[in-house]
């Protein structure tokens, strides 16, 4: 007879899991990939450094499945925004401003998940995010090309990738005006992100918006 694991284990194992990804999600949040060593994300977890990798093999695997998740959330509030009824420029601005704002919540997450240099098995999957992000931004493009609130003579799938690109370069590095709102108390900071992320998604709709607006 085939062992099968009773509901009291399946819960035991499913918790660890879960505390194993939010104590690296929380210790990438604090100091970036460097600092969510497997002993740190143990430690944080309240768990021995050999359970983590029961769950997780390697470093790299449990920092793709931290990305992963935080991703596809971000991917999910924007598709979400996508199948709304707002018109099509209406849609491109609320997808930016949102993730303007949902990202500078965690500005140093932010940046790991962007930009900070990691491993290559981190970056694909980055990489695969961007470019879901994209997709999404893409469709809504082709929408507004369609209905002519967009301009026709550039591709959607180059449009949506500069977007993407400008909205992310953005929130993080020295240069970004972001970085400046660090210093600020809390109620000038979240007005301060929320007029810079109008101004971004802004800048994102006038460079697509049809010639004859």
């Amino acid at each position: 007879m085939a062992y099968r694991q009773t509901p009291a284990i399946e819960a035991k194992l499913q918790d660890n899991k879960t505390r194993i990804l939010k104590a690296a999600r929380a210790l990438v949040s604090e100091g970036g990939w460097q600092e969510a060593q497997i002993a740190n994300v143990a430690t944080t977890a309240g768990i021995a450094t050999g359970t983590v990798y029961r769950y997780f093999p390697s470093k790299a695997e449990l920092f793709a499945d931290v990305l992963s998740r935080v991703s596809q959330r971000e991917v999910d509030v924007l598709t979400d925004i996508a199948a709304s009824d707002a018109s099509s420029q209406e849609r491109i601005h609320s997808m930016v401003t949102t993730f303007v704002i949902r990202a500078m919540r965690n500005p140093r997450l932010a940046y790991a998940l962007i930009a900070e240099p990691c491993d290559k098995a981190i970056d694909e999957v980055r990489l695969t995010y961007r470019a879901a992000i994209s997709e999404v931004i893409r469709g809504v493009i082709e929408a507004g090309q369609t209905d002519k609130s967009f301009r026709d003579d550039v591709r959607a799938d180059i449009a949506a990738t500069v977007i993407v690109g400008g909205f992310m370069e953005g929130l993080i590095g020295p240069l970004s005006p972001l970085a400046n709102t660090a210093q600020m108390n809390e109620a000038d900071q979240r007005i301060e992100i929320e007029t810079l992320a109008d101004q971004i998604a802004a800048l994102a709709c006038s460079s697509i918006a049809s010639r004859d607006d």
